[in-house]
């Protein structure tokens, strides 16, 4: 077979044939997806045979770059469909923004084998169309006004609007989640599809469960655990073994990988729990003590509960029963009960040993040191957040 000479980003290269990259307008390797570029530091050099001059490069995206990717394709990819009344609620809950987590680690996993992301953006997306939902319906059952800062969708349409924009959103993710036509994704799609039925629908388990809880104070640790699994890591886990299923990842990296989100997740949960009472007010985005107030089951009420004697147990038993209170007179003696029987340090080390699993999980992941560094980098901020 004839081979020509072409040039890209500085390098020369023969091949037998063009063919154009799925996207960016690179030339690809017929059996890789690696790419000839000019290096950043994302990439990392690999060394081929055969294939040109020039050395090869695969490309690993920061966390910052998945994310500027995912809010691009909300922004230029708005659901229009009529009736608008049913649309554009859901258009503006998508539009309020957050921190992306869970696209971003699909896409942070799929990026570990493969680094044409572009190729799962829409199942990436399909999964914040999802969670997006869950917000909507949360502040509907819990009654809130504000989310981001922003008027929640029943506060600025109405209660029946929220419902069937959700019930859209529900559907709408489902839809683009299946609607892959690349021929790759076709033989991983059906173990990819069955994740994320599963995460999603553990999501509602959990959210059935933290609504029992309000009504019950003798719920145990075990039990709070369970429940934040369902209702927060399992998305997370979920996110990112459906990115190493549609890499077409070995099954133990894809297992592994959801073990890392699943202990992450339960950590950022804890970390919620400390921060509501212990945060920064400068950088906390919302105010402290909201959960105090409401008697919400926190890991930090349950251990209290466990951990208090005495006069102490008593007081504590007299604030979660009580009807007429200040509000800040509440926050101030819950709060000194909880330092009294060190209940940030204790959840402090329940969240350090979660980390310390996750990353042991994440350290047994088959792939390269360099690649796993985005995610270890993800892991670290994580564990330090203020907010």
């Amino acid at each position: 077979m004839p081979h020509n000479q072409y040039w890209l980003c500085g390098f020369s290269f023969n091949c037998p044939s063009p063919r154009p990259f799925p996207s960016m307008g690179m030339e690809t390797n017929a059996t890789t997806n690696w790419r000839r570029h000019t290096p950043s530091r994302h990439s990392l050099p690999i060394e081929g045979e055969g294939w040109g001059e020039g050395p090869l490069f695969y490309i690993m995206f920061s966390f910052q770059e998945l994310t500027d990717k995912v809010n691009e394709y909300i922004e230029s990819n708005p659901y229009k469909q009529e009736p608008q009344g049913l649309y554009e609620p859901i258009n503006y809950i998508l539009s309020l923004g957050g921190k992306r987590v869970r696209p971003v680690l699909m896409l942070m996993a799929y990026n570990m084998y493969k680094d044409d992301i572009e190729t799962i953006l829409g199942n990436a997306i399909a999964i914040e169309t999802y969670h997006n939902f869950t917000l909507l319906h949360d502040d509907l059952m819990d009654k809130s006004d504000l989310r981001r800062g922003n008027q929640t969708v029943h506060k600025k349409w109405d209660e029946n609007t929220a419902i069937l924009s959700g019930d859209a959103m529900l559907i709408l993710a489902y839809k683009l989640f299946a609607a892959s036509t690349n021929n790759e994704l076709q033989g991983v799609m059906q173990h990819a599809q069955k994740t994320f039925i599963d995460a999603t629908l553990a999501v509602c388990d959990g959210q059935q469960y933290d609504m029992e809880f309000e009504k019950r104070n003798n719920v145990t640790e075990a039990e709070y655990m369970e429940m934040i699994r369902l209702k927060t890591s399992v998305l997370l886990a979920g996110a990112l073994k459906i990115g190493a299923q549609l890499a077409n990842a070995p099954e133990r990296d894809s297992d592994l990988l959801y073990n890392f989100g699943e202990k992450i997740g339960l950590a950022f949960q804890l970390q919620d729990d400390i921060l509501d009472v212990y945060g920064d007010t400068k950088v906390f985005q919302k105010k402290l003590g909201a959960d105090i107030v409401d008697n919400k089951k926190t890991f930090l009420l349950i251990k209290a509960l466990e951990r208090a004697e005495g006069k102490d147990k008593e007081e504590l038993l007299n604030w979660i029963s009580g009807t007429n209170f200040d509000p800040e007179e509440k926050i101030s003696a819950v709060k000194a009960i909880y330092d009294k029987v060190n209940i940030k340090e204790i959840t402090d080390e329940c969240i350090n040993q979660l980390f310390a699993e996750a990353i042991s999980s994440l350290n047994d992941v088959n792939v390269a040191e360099d690649k796993k560094a985005v995610l270890h980098e993800f892991a670290n901020k994580l564990l330090k957040r203020k907010y």
